[in-house]
This record gives C-alpha cells, structure tokens and sequence, in this order.
C-alpha cells in the first residue's frame, strides 16, 4: 500500500509526477482554504515536502502516522527539533547543493556594497551623470582587503576562496573550531570574534540561526568594526539586530551593509529603504534555476529513501527511531 505524501510548497508537475509513481499525493492549493487543507492532509501524512513554513508541536499535533519531513532548504529553524526528535519524526535537508551559489551571491553583495554599484545605477538612471564622477561617488576597493568570515563552513569557506584566490585578501576567521586544513589552503587565521570585528574591512556572516547566534551582532559588535567595514549577512535575518544595524548605518558607524535576510520576511516596509550605503535583496541566496532544480530534487530523494526504507542522504537528526 501507497504511503501518503503532502506537498506544502509549489512543485512543478513533473516532481509531482515522480512522486505519484510510489505515494499518493495531496498538494496545497495556495487559492484554497490553508489550515482546511492543513487539517485534512496531516493525519493521514507519512512524508511531508516543502519549505518556509513552521512545524512544531502545536502544528503537527494530529500528523499521527508522520514519520519524515523534508525540507527543500539548508536551514531548518523553521522546525522544533527538540519535538520531532520525541515524536521520532525524521528531518531531512538540502544542503551542499547550493554552497556556491550562496557563495556567489554573497560576494556579490560584498561587492555591491564597496563599489555603491546599486545606488550608482539609480543615480545614472535618474539622469544624474552629468560630468566625470567626483568623491561624492567614489567606492572603496575590494582587491588586497581583509576578509573576516564568521562561520567558516561550506560556505564561509566558498566566500573566502573567492576573497583569497580571485582577489588577494587577506582571510580572517571566527567559529566554534579550527580549521587547520582550510587554514593552509587559504592562508587563514583564526582569531577572536572581537578582534575579527576590530581588523576585518569586510565581515560576512555565514552562521546557522541558534539561540547563541541570535543577535550575534548588535551594537556593541557594530563599534568594533572600522569605520570603513562593510557588513554582510547571508545567513539568517535575526543574527543581526537590525535595528542596531540600521543607526550604525545612519550614522555612518559602518562604512556599509549587504544584505540578503532579514529579522521579518518577506521585507515590505523598513527603514532600510530609505539608506543608500547598504544593499537590500530578497533572500536570493539560492535563487537560480539550476541551485533550486538541484534542492528540489535532493528533498524528493531524501523523502523517498526515508519512506521506502533507504537512508536519506542528508539527515538533520538521524538519531530519531527508524533512521
């Protein structure tokens, strides 16, 4: 007999498709009715696929035959871990796949920020280039610079890569260990979180969303950086106190900010709008076709292997009963 799976975010037919080759296949209608469709699907769900939406306890109360939730993500403070650990629900995540678009992306930022390259295209759209460009324009380099990375795994270590061999920055590093192989390779020092902030011009944070790296920076690590250092954040929105970010950035605290995730999403309204020295996306961090194909199809194979007895891939606690 089939197991019964529910798709909670957008699938393209053809992952539908495979799905219905081996389960029977409730996906959410975002026209519908959500929480109905919620309650109708959960308690007969053995595998649930989708991203972006909290699942703990008071969530998953009736999802009585759950046994693996996959995620089309790498990270997953979306779910009460502690809670699925003792209902024995397994969940599994994407990540890998997209460490070097992340990467890219968060280089890109790095660079925007330094060369004013957003604010400098609405500046010549809005008909301002009139003469030779003066001070009042001018950016800062981004070659021959320090680079302190916070959290130096797959992808810390892919930004510092791009920094070190496609730019000839210097790398420094913070995080729960050494890494004396990545250290050789890049030529990086690990040094304090403090003394990180005092000497880098550029600060990416690159850290998972815990209690402890909530608000990892605020305002007192703000007035450790220079008054030049360019901050970017392609980790989670709530590493950062925002608002502590966003005097610093008025104040000229900091020279400036990339930014790609926010303490509230989607970001409609805030004052970061009204600020030319910091890049503001929508957490575009994985968006390119082929990272997103590449996502979505380790979520389908995580979620088959977990319900067909095989052993997923990527499993985040795969000490649960069953795995």
């Amino acid at each position: 007999m089939k197991k019964n799976v529910f798709v909670f975010s957008r699938l393209d037919s053809e992952y539908v498709l495979r799905l219905e080759d081996n389960f029977n296949v409730t996906q959410l209608d975002p026209q519908g009715d959500i929480d109905a469709q919620y309650a109708a699907a959960l308690p007969e769900a053995h595998g649930l696929l989708g991203v972006g939406r909290p699942m703990g306890r008071a969530q998953l109360a009736q999802a009585g035959r759950l046994e693996v939730i996959s995620t089309i993500s790498v990270g997953y403070d979306n779910y009460d871990l502690d809670y699925l650990n003792e209902r024995g629900i397994l969940l599994t995540n994407t990540p890998d796949v997209l460490t070097e678009t992340t990467a890219d992306l968060g280089f890109a930022l790095l660079i925007s920020a330094a060369r004013r390259i957003a604010e400098l295209d609405a500046w010549v759209k809005a008909g301002n280039w009139q003469a030779t460009l003066g001070p009042a324009q001018f950016g800062c380099d981004v070659h021959g610079k320090t680079l302190g990375i916070l959290g130096l795994g797959n992808i810390g270590a892919a930004v510092a890569r791009r920094g070190r061999f496609g730019f000839g920055m210097d790398v420094l590093y913070h995080g729960n260990s050494r890494k004396p192989a990545l250290e050789q390779e890049l030529g990086a020092r690990f040094c304090g979180f403090d003394e990180l902030l005092g000497e880098a011009d550029f600060v990416c944070v690159v850290v998972p969303l815990s209690e402890r790296t909530h608000k990892l920076i605020g305002r007192r690590e703000l007035a450790l950086m220079k008054p030049s250092a360019i901050l970017v954040n392609v980790a989670r929105g709530p590493v950062i106190d925002e608002a502590a970010l966003v005097e610093a950035l008025q104040n000229r605290q900091i020279q400036a900010a990339g930014l790609d995730v926010y303490e509230q999403e989607p970001l409609r309204e805030s004052p970061l709008f009204a600020l030319s020295n910091v890049v503001t996306l929508p957490h575009a961090g994985s968006a390119t076709y082929e990272t997103r194909r590449a996502m979505v199809e380790l979520a389908l194979d995580n979620l088959e292997q977990a319900l067909l007895g095989g052993t997923p891939r990527y499993r985040v606690n795969p000490r649960v009963r069953g795995t």
